[in-house]
């Protein structure tokens, strides 16, 4: 392997997915839709710059793994729990109606049933991206809806994971009896039991211990470092030592890890590198797709696509029926599911590395994926006029009324935030928990203000959350951090630490995050103040000038001055100051 190949390889995949990737979202496509293009562009089959599609799939094992790591990081039964009794029946019916119907067509078409198998269980899921995409630019993420899909999404993600796991063992088992069938089964299962006893119960208590102590050391490299060694460290235990799939490895320590103090931070670090190899992962997707099979299997690709865009959310649109939403909620959701995405990918590969299925068979999930993906919201324009239908019918008027109303079911955590938490009106986040922080925030709370607290040094966790403060253990100069905080929906934001490092980075970020916020800054002196004002501060307050004041006023007093003089004084000063 040669090392300009390598460097040639992610330089074209990086750039064709950047480009194509902008060009979709400037036409409000999915940027996975730019990225499988970026891979056909940059592949075998198109003139041009052709990247070294071994080096690429390589590569993007890394995204696979930090894609697996990122759904066990989020990963909450608590958030499942609070949807369950739709969220649960819903997608596992949904999942094994598409696999089922899958299954049988590909049966149809005269493959065996290891290659049916392996296409239904890749057509039973939905891009996690892509729905939460569409339900956003919908406005209907933060709502009952959009907390319905996520936890649809959950269980879909938790399913993807032992098809993954149980994926290997197909290879090479036909002809085999049911009896040694059901052996190879329970082998597997007994190596899945031990491999997540002994991750929950030792990764459990020595990860957390381990991230404590690299996070005491305030170094960002050392703690980002950690994190790439636990999550590659569990996905290579998990292949080599228990023949498992790395892709359980890697959701395990993002399980573990999720439940930790540094979940947020973990987010923070990971995610640029989660996102930079997962494009890469799409890209080395879209290299695998060749143009043939329009005219090789075309009838087959019509019909993957129907089972997709038609069959899919079909299913689900009736079971959410039947469970008793109302039919706008029901389309709303179940339309969103009316494509496949990573999770397809990852399967497809993983079949495909075992043979168990040929690569004209992943060509047509590419094929499918990029129609699906690319046509989707389109069929989120249709919701409207199909509920002022059923309104206007007097058959079908009762889809419309909710026998079971979607606002009574509990909110599930979006970002760290959970909707029906009772939030006080005035909520307030503050940076750093030193002495400034610390009385900033007692004064808060003595007077009824909830105040969140961010905090990187993991000593304070204990102190702060007995004092009653929320608590988020991160870097405030990450975005992730700062939403976890809740700064997009916080009245104020308080920089309470005068050496805060990239201080202006945070006012930014915080203002895009959240416009209307008030951003109040200490700085160390009065030279900042304008910089900092600038950046979308609200106001600054430098101890330069406070303790000029205080000197004053102690002056002054000594002196016999009234009140009055003092307060008069002390505006003068503050004016002159700023």
């Amino acid at each position: 392997m040669h090392e300009l190949d390598i460097i040639s390889t992610l330089a074209g995949g990086f750039a064709a997915a950047l480009v194509l990737g902008y060009v979709c979202h400037l036409i409000r496509l999915s940027p996975i839709v730019g990225f499988l293009v970026a891979g056909i562009v940059v592949g075998p089959t198109t003139p041009g710059f052709t990247a070294d599609p071994l080096i690429a799939a390589q590569l993007a094992e890394i995204g696979v793994v930090l894609l697996l790591f990122d759904v066990g990081l989020h990963f909450d039964l608590h958030e499942l729990g609070r949807v369950r009794k739709v969220a649960i029946p819903g997608s596992l019916l949904q999942c094994l109606g598409s696999s089922l119907a899958t299954f049988l067509l590909m049966l149809w078409f005269s493959y065996s049933w290891q290659e049916a198998m392996v296409m239904g269980i890749a057509m039973s899921f939905a891009s996690t991206v892509v729905v939460t995409r569409l339900l956003s630019d919908a406005n209907e993420l933060q709502t009952p809806t959009g907390n319905l899909a996520i936890g649809w999404l959950i269980v879909q993600d938790v399913l993807a994971v032992l098809a993954l796991v149980l994926l290997p063992n197909l290879k090479g088992i036909e002809g085999v009896s049911w009896l040694n069938l059901i052996g190879i089964i329970e082998i597997a299962a007994l190596k899945i039991a031990v491999l997540v006893l002994a991750v929950f119960f030792l990764g459990g208590k020595f990860i957390p211990k381990i991230l404590h102590r690299i996070a005491q050391t305030r170094s960002r490299e050392l703690f980002t470092l950690t994190i790439l060694v636990i999550v590659l460290g569990l996905a290579l235990i998990s292949s080599k030592g228990f023949g498992v799939s790395m892709a359980l490895g890697a959701f395990l320590a993002g399980v573990v890890i999720g439940q930790s103090d540094f979940s947020v931070r973990a987010t923070a670090d990971a995610l640029p590198m989660r996102d930079a190899f997962a494009a890469l992962f799409f890209v080395s997707v879209g290299m695998l797709f060749d143009p043939i099979v329009f005219f090789d299997t075309p009838s087959l690709f019509f019909a993957i696509l129907a089972i997709a865009m038609i069959v899919t959310p079909a299913i689900a649109i009736g079971l959410m029926l039947l469970l008793g939403l109302q039919l706008k909620s029901a389309l709303r959701v179940g339309l969103a599911f009316a494509q496949i995405g990573e999770f397809s990918f990852i399967v497809a590969s993983l079949a495909k590395k075992y043979d168990l299925i040929p690569e004209s068979l992943e060509h047509v999930l590419v094929a499918v994926s990029i129609f699906s993906i690319a046509l989707c919201p389109l069929l989120q324009m249709a919701i409207d006029p199909i509920v002022s239908y059923a309104r206007r019918s007097s058959k079908l008027r009762w889809l419309s009324v909710p026998r079971v109303p979607l606002s009574t079911l509990p909110a599930i955590a979006i970002d760290g935030q959970q909707s029906s938490d009772p939030i006080s009106e005035f909520r307030t986040v503050v940076i750093g928990y030193g002495p400034v922080g610390r009385t900033a925030a007692k004064l808060l709370s003595q007077n009824g203000i909830a105040a969140t607290i961010i905090e990187i040094n993991p000593s304070n966790i204990e102190s702060i959350r007995t004092a009653g403060h929320r608590v988020v253990l991160g870097d405030a100069s990450h975005v992730e951090t700062l939403k976890a905080a809740g700064v997009d929906s916080a009245v104020s934001l308080i920089l309470s630490a005068s050496n805060i490092h990239q201080a202006t980075n945070v006012i930014q970020m915080a203002k895009l995050l959240n416009p209307s916020i008030q951003i109040l800054v200490r700085s160390a002196y009065i030279s900042q103040g304008q910089e900092l004002l600038k950046q979308g501060a609200d106001q600054v307050i430098a101890e330069e000038s406070e303790v000029a004041l205080a000197m004053a006023e102690t002056i002054l007093r000594n002196l016999g001055a009234t009140a009055e003089q003092i307060d008069h004084q002390r505006d003068k000063l503050r004016s002159d100051l700023s």
